[in-house]
């Protein structure tokens, strides 16, 4: 059974759809153990304590610099015995010593179809506004691995719905995560903790 342990730093949403999932049983081979996350007051915590799942805190301004916090979120993952890092909606930045600590272990969810719309500056509302304003008719969400290159990983489960017309970013946004980000990301951690995950060249290998 893998360790799972949720990175989190906001309300939860995509910590509570991996929760469901797993009370489920469709998060096979694996277990959500901790969820750490970057600010005390985030709901995710009592998301956490509700399923009796153990919290830690690890507050950025707590530490001098980047080097130095993702120095101590590597400890905590160590402490944890973490064999799987899931970024949900995670939003402070770590350095490479993580990625390379935890190569293709670490995985994240991004509310759009990698390689559009990702990247520095691309989170949250932003990408939404991004994918009306540039009139795509189709948007989505991606689960990918955590590497230095932000958004930059490999792709492991994509999935799609429309842009209606008449969206807002708000509107968006809650379709993209009811109808994808909170269906391919509990499927992505469970194909990972039964070993149907392989990466060759830069590329996922999926075994679905």
């Amino acid at each position: 059974m893998k360790n799972i342990v949720v990175l989190v730093s906001g309300g939860g949403t995509n910590l509570q759809a991996l929760i469901d999932a797993e009370k489920r049983g469709d998060i096979k081979g694996g277990k959500i153990t901790c969820v750490i996350s970057s600010k005390a007051d985030a709901y995710a915590l009592e998301r956490a304590k509700q399923n009796g799942i153990a919290t830690r805190v690890l507050v950025r301004k707590d530490y001098a610099d980047v080097h130095e916090y993702s120095k101590a979120m590597l400890a905590a993952l160590n402490e944890e015995k973490a064999d799987l890092v899931v970024y949900a909606g995670f939003m402070t930045i770590l350095d490479e010593t993580l990625c390379r600590a935890y190569p293709n272990k670490m995985m994240n969810v991004h509310p759009a179809l990698i390689p559009s719309f990702c990247g520095k500056g691309f989170y949250g509302l932003h990408v939404h506004e991004a994918v009306l304003e540039k009139g795509v008719k189709v948007t989505g969400a991606t689960v990918h691995f955590v590497t230095e290159v932000c958004d930059g990983g490999p792709i492991i489960l994509q999935d799609t719905v429309p842009v209606l017309n008449g969206d807002t970013p708000e509107i968006l946004q809650r379709r993209v995560m009811e109808n994808v980000e909170w269906k391919i990301l509990p499927k992505a951690v469970s194909l990972f903790c039964q070993d149907k995950i392989k990466v060759e060249n830069g590329r996922t290998i999926v075994n679905e």
